[in-house]
């Protein structure tokens, strides 16, 4: 992706990191990395600090890896890691690097060793809860581990023993010896290395004892030459562990940590846990459902990459924890697809227009263009003939006050082609209207009448030469602002969130629709081809946006 489209605005990292090569500090070198854990899709909220580490990079002519920090097989697998690698290569990034924390395992041990050699770490036979209780509070300082003072030869072996696997999970765990009186809870002697059987995705059973984030993050950093430790604020307390590891450890460089706001959008959950239990719970389709905050369920609702990343420049950097309006990102949906969506006609709720005068076995190919304000994307070719299906509700018999649509008796355009009278009405036995009687005026093609003002406009498709279609309207997966507030955030969904409508007809020429394109339905909405679901004949569509703002305000 180009960094000279636009001319990005400033932001305090973006300073920061321009005083830095200025003095140059890290000998002039930007290193930036994007180090998720493997448990789970991207979302939204990714997006903010991969825009961010990958748009410093390339600012800065520097580099920006991709790390996947897989210290807990518990919880990962390849499947996340494939999905991270491809939201990012979606976005429009490529990473000087691929790595992962366990690429770094030997080292880790290697400098664990360090630490306790130099007096700085222990292995305590406390229990979870123990430390948790011994861990003081803000105001009442911790108490030491009876374990704490154990001679560095004692931990050396068992250290060595726990990685044979001779104890059971949980027996042992390494902790750092810092000050269990600090004021940052963080810094009371945190624990760096416990004991777990689980097969790993990449390492398999060659490990039975795991490094905790705290530990593995500022190590893997400094062995990657990182000078830019980019991280969301709930990491500014954990800054001083980051810094103490590595002042005591012989590692290659001393990454600087800089923490900025994350990013809390309305409407939506960013929680990976939650996320996952609204996916095993079957609250919504897969981790890819266009309701989901995730970037394969935007991408599957049609978002596109330069949406989102539009979307991440303009909320900018903060040190303030702030929610941002969903209004926000919608807006930058539509900006887009306004832009560089294909037009093309489609009727949901089909009312069938019989045109009697229109010479029977005649159709027409009428030139309509893909986007009223870029000629250079051509036109298509629509037929029309004696049968045209359009919106039940662009027809109304007892019309409100300033109605511009159909009426019986009245005149409407068809967009692209004629102008059309309403003659007559047919309805079945129950009272519902299954057809209109109509004629057209052959001298209306491109032009007005003569005589009379039509001011209604309406889509409409062919009846024989379109094609039927599901089409999915995917609205908030949430029905307030800050549904994690909630005493049980699943009483927060919007019930109304999806609905799916069959029957639908769509022009012809989105029988060649493919996932890569998005549309705007005329007077309808922006939509693309759902191209999981749309196989053997059968065409979906979901809705991407409304095409403008309908959520009724708090």
């Amino acid at each position: 992706m180009s960094t000279t489209e636009n001319q990005l605005p400033a932001n305090f990292i973006r300073q920061i990191v321009a005083t830095d090569l200025k003095e140059n500090k890290h000998n002039g070198k930007v290193a930036t990395r994007f180090p998720p854990e493997p448990n789970g899709y991207l979302h939204i909220g990714h997006a903010k600090s991969i825009c961010l580490n990958f748009g410093i990079a390339l600012e800065n002519q520097g580099t920006c890896n991709l790390r996947f920090d897989d210290t807990n097989p518990e919880k990962e697998s390849v499947e996340y890691m494939e999905s991270i690698a491809r939201d990012v290569q979606w976005l429009g990034f490529e990473w000087s690097g691929l790595y992962h924390a366990s690429d770094y395992f030997e080292q880790l041990f290697d400098y664990a060793v360090q630490l306790i050699e130099k007096g700085l770490a222990y292995v305590d036979s406390s229990s979870p809860e123990q430390i948790r209780a011994n861990r003081g509070t803000l105001t009442e300082p911790g108490k030491a581990s009876p374990d704490r003072d154990r001679p560095i030869a004692e931990n050396l072996d068992l250290f060595q023993r726990m990685r044979a696997g001779e104890f059971a999970d949980g027996q042992y765990v390494l902790r750092a010896k810092i000050d269990m009186a600090s004021p940052n809870i963080n810094m009371r002697d945190p624990t760096i290395y416990r004991i777990r059987r689980v097969h790993h995705h990449r390492t398999g059973d060659a490990w039975c004892i795991y490094p905790m984030y705290d530990y593995t993050h500022c190590i893997s950093d400094a062995l990657e030459g990182i000078t830019h430790s980019l991280c969301t604020l709930e990491f500014e307390d954990h800054r001083p562990l980051y810094d103490w590891v590595l002042d005591e450890l012989n590692t290659p460089c001393h990454p600087q940590q800089i923490e900025f706001a994350r990013l809390q959008l309305e409407y939506t959950i960013v929680s990976k846990r939650k996320l996952n239990q609204l996916v095993t719970e079957k609250h919504v389709n897969g981790w890819d459902d266009p309701r989901m905050p995730t970037l394969a369920g935007l991408r599957r609702a049609g978002v596109t990459p330069k949406a989102i990343r539009d979307f991440c420049e303009r909320i900018g950097l903060t040190k303030q924890n702030s929610w941002i309006e969903m209004g926000v990102l919608e807006y930058c949906i539509r900006e887009d697809l306004n832009e560089n969506a294909l037009r093309a006609m489609a009727v949901l709720d089909p009312i069938r227009v019989v045109i009697d005068n229109y010479p029977d076995g005649q159709v027409e190919q009428l030139d309509i263009s893909n986007h009223p304000q870029r000629p250079e994307l051509g036109k298509r070719p629509v037929p029309f003939d004696k049968v045209v299906l359009i919106e039940r509700d662009d027809f109304s018999e007892n019309p409100p006050a300033k109605y511009k649509r159909l009426v019986e008796g009245g005149e409407v355009r068809l967009r692209g082609s004629y102008v059309i009278r309403c003659n007559s009405i047919i309805k079945d036995a129950d009272g519902n209207i299954t057809e209109l009687r109509c004629t057209y005026d052959p001298d209306t093609l491109g032009k007005n009448p003569e005589g009379r003002k039509v001011k209604g406009v309406i889509h409409w498709v062919s009846e024989a030469h379109s094609h039927t279609a599901e089409v999915r309207l995917y609205s908030r997966l949430f029905a307030v602002p800050q549904p994690d507030n909630e005493d049980n955030f699943l009483d927060a969904l919007n019930p109304d969130s999806l609905e799916i409508l069959n029957g639908c007809r769509v022009e012809n020429s989105l029988a060649a629709a493919t996932g890569e394109y998005r549309y705007q339905f005329e007077r309808t909405g922006y939509f693309c081809l759902d191209s999981i679901d749309s196989v053997d004949g059968k065409f979906v569509f979901n809705r991407t946006v409304t095409l403008r703002e309908n959520w009724e305000k708090d």
